[in-house]
């Protein structure tokens, strides 16, 4: 079968691969739609970041790796042992990978596990025809949830793991930083979860836009001032949000969503860092804010598939193109690097019987997939 293979940064390679074979405690997937996610565009241009140079100590992989972890499709085999599924159950998948022995895996967190990897970083992933995981990582979606929609569940888990880890309570006005693919799944989850008015910091013209049409109270355009200065004279008094979303990862942007808090407020770190970055600890310190990392999700899939299944999400806007696996490298990866700005989630499609739909004619097909695919 053919595969979209992490050879090394700037070397991605479409390529054969041998099809996974059954194994005990494990499902083969065939995969229907697998997204593009910032975390695959960063391995691309300065990996390794999380796949692992040396064996990995759950796996044993190193690369070349398969990537792709945000993905849906059906079951087409299951190992012994599997007792929740069975083969034709439509399916999503908790990429994070754990041994359920290291001490966080105990005390159910195992984002947090020393062991812990991806299913497309540290293990072979869903850019491919077919791809095999273990059993404790499957969701099954229910007929409301479409298969585009089923790839999109794993950035939105990331989105419902940051607002709880952020304690949002209802009604809390709210500053989103970077209206990417994940700062907009961020801001739907917030508003899903009863967030006030939000404000969204944006320069690029089609996000901001992107963000509006996401409910958006606001949008806050750095090239019209100090981002941090428009937040305040749009709150109460001045004093800023009751929480932040940091959702690019850079020093700038870190800087902002601290210091467009209230005092006391809290700024949930969202985005991938590939470089380090400073921080007045004293914008910290003497207003008494507080900073959360959140790295993935703890147990948030559930969620996520009912906040799609019951209309409170609406996820058809944030897919802005449908590509088959052939054409990946161009179409996908270095689409997103030219022209970031202008999607949310590009959406790649590696069954053989669509290898040789172009993207306009592919885009049509899917529009006819439903919830049975």
């Amino acid at each position: 079968m053919r595969a979209l293979r992490w050879h090394g940064r700037e070397d991605l390679r479409v390529e054969d691969v041998p099809e996974p074979q059954s194994r005990p405690g494990h499902v083969i997937i065939e995969v229907a739609w697998c997204g593009i996610c910032g975390t695959d565009l960063h391995e691309y241009l300065k990996g390794p970041i999380f796949i692992p140079t040396e064996p990995h100590p759950l796996t044993g992989k190193t690369p070349p790796v398969t990537l792709g972890h945000e993905f849906s499709g059906r079951i087409v085999d299951v190992g012994t042992g599997v007792e929740r599924f069975a083969a034709g159950d439509r399916v999503t998948v908790d990429a994070a990978l754990r041994d359920n022995e290291d001490w966080y895996c105990r005390q159910g967190q195992y984002i947090r596990s020393d062991t812990m990897g991806f299913v497309g970083l540290a293990a072979d992933g869903g850019l491919a025809p077919l791809v095999q995981v273990p059993e404790y990582v499957v969701y099954g979606l229910p007929d409301e949830v479409s298969d585009e929609e089923g790839a999109l569940i794993e950035p939105l888990a990331v989105a419902v793991h940051a607002v709880r880890r952020s304690e949002m309570r209802a009604g809390d006005q709210v500053a989103i930083v970077g209206a990417g693919p994940i700062g907009l799944v961020t801001l739907a989850a917030a508003r899903a979860a009863g967030a006030g008015a939000t404000y969204v910091v944006e320069r690029a013209a089609a996000r901001k836009q992107q963000a509006l049409d996401a409910g958006a109270s606001y949008v806050i355009d750095p090239a019209d001032g100090d981002p941090v200065a428009q937040i305040q004279a749009l709150t109460d008094g001045g004093r800023g949000v009751d929480v932040s979303f940091e959702c690019v990862g850079n020093e700038a942007t870190l800087g902002i969503a601290v210091r467009a808090l209230r005092k006391g407020g809290t700024a949930a770190i969202v985005g991938v860092f590939e470089e380090p970055v400073s921080l007045h600890f004293n914008d910290v310190v003497l207003a008494e804010r507080t900073i959360v990392g959140c790295l993935a999700y703890v147990d948030d899939f559930p969620r996520a598939i009912e906040l799609l299944a019951d209309g409170r999400i609406d996820a058809a806007p944030f897919i802005t193109g449908r590509v088959p696996l052939e054409d990946v490298i161009e179409q996908g990866f270095l689409e997103l690097v030219a022209n970031k700005d202008r999607h949310v989630k590009i959406l790649v499609d590696p069954r053989p019987d669509r290898a040789g739909v172009g993207g306009q004619q592919l885009a049509a097909a899917a529009a006819g997939d439903g919830a049975a695919g």
